[in-house]
């Protein structure tokens, strides 16, 4: 079965590309509220779980024994764009838990926000792993390694202990045994289970409520959100569509995109968790589609979020040649 088309681009008053894709609204009790195409089909979330990966990276203690900060709590659920602000934090949690960026095994490459890759290139300077924008993750999990007395190399095979944690945890929110499931390698070169959009978003409704956990853990999911709320700017970077609804929205939402057109959400005061995909990997559109879920479920404006539910197109002579926008299925949506 095709998925629905969800997103439109035009140019010229016509539409251009059309971009099908699938979503899940479930609520904590694991119902689903609200659902497009097939969401019972594996998906491989890439970075959008990367808050339930931090969880496993902090509840061996870490943040206690090496006095995290706030912002170092939220560059470990961070798809960054390596700014001289994502580097020194990330850099921070390595120098607390005694361990050094050559430790990192993300591998490097050039941060994706221009100005700071200008910045390197015109002092002659290459990019580490530090500026990968997975490094906050691998510093986390760097440092549970090292606050469990355990080897730190090879932290990224799915057969130490770091990684073992991961799937526990995922497996535990979105309630599903994982001993199965597809297994792919992500860009970060850390195991990535594929997984249906409907348990995926119970996960989420799970992280943002801590219903169903145990205290402990509950109470360290409110701390993430805390600490990302007030620091969305680690999460992703400037003019990032993640940090520009986190810091509208603050702990109203946690939202994390991933590759390939992945993009899950946490709505802690309605008891939501949200999951998409769109088919073609689009990340554009994924947002758009995001954009149009916090609107109808009630928890952004339309007068003041209209330039994400309605993404103007514009060239390199900024005239706006067309738009990115929800097609009639999603947009005519009741949820």
């Amino acid at each position: 079965m095709n998925n629905p088309v969800l997103v439109e681009t035009t140019r010229g008053g016509v539409v251009e590309s059309r971009h099908r894709g699938s979503l899940a609204v479930v609520d904590i009790g694991g119902h689903i509220r609200f659902s497009f195409g097939d969401i019972n089909i594996p998906v491989f979330p890439r970075s959008a779980i990367k808050a339930l990966q931090a969880v496993a990276s902090f509840e061996t203690g870490t943040i206690e024994k090496f006095g995290l900060s706030n912002a170092e709590i939220a560059i470990a659920c961070a798809s960054h764009t390596g700014e001289p602000e994502h580097v020194v934090c990330a850099q921070s949690i390595l120098n607390k838990a005694g361990v050094g960026a050559d430790d990192l095994e993300c591998g490097p490459h050039w941060p994706s926000y221009e100005a700071a890759a200008l910045n390197l290139a015109s002092k002659g300077e290459r990019p580490c792993s530090l500026h990968n924008n997975c490094s906050g993750k691998h510093a986390g999990m760097l440092a549970s390694a090292a606050c469990q007395g355990q080897e730190t190399s090879g932290y990224i095979n799915p057969d130490h202990d770091v990684q073992r944690r991961v799937r526990s945890v995922i497996e535990n929110f979105c309630d599903i045994d994982l001993s199965h499931a597809p297994m792919g390698i992500d860009g970060c070169s850390l195991p990535n289970w594929a997984i249906p959009l409907e348990k995926l978003a119970y996960g989420f409704a799970r992280f943002g409520t801590g219903e169903g956990c145990e205290p402990k853990r509950a109470k360290l999911c409110r701390q993430i959100r805390s600490a990302v709320a007030e620091h969305p700017f680690m999460v992703a970077g400037t003019g990032r569509f993640c940090t520009r609804v986190m810091e509208q929205l603050g702990q109203q939402a946690f939202v994390k995109t991933g590759a390939e057109g992945v993009f899950c959400a946490s709505l802690p005061q309605l008891g939501l968790g949200l999951a998409l995909k769109i088919d073609d990997g689009a990340s554009r559109s994924s947002e758009v589609v995001l954009a149009h879920l916090l609107q109808k479920l009630g928890v952004v404006d339309v007068d003041e979020f209209h330039s994400e539910l309605e993404r103007p197109i514009v060239n390199r002579n900024t005239i706006k040649t067309g738009v990115i926008r929800a097609a009639s299925a999603l947009d005519n949506a009741v949820i």
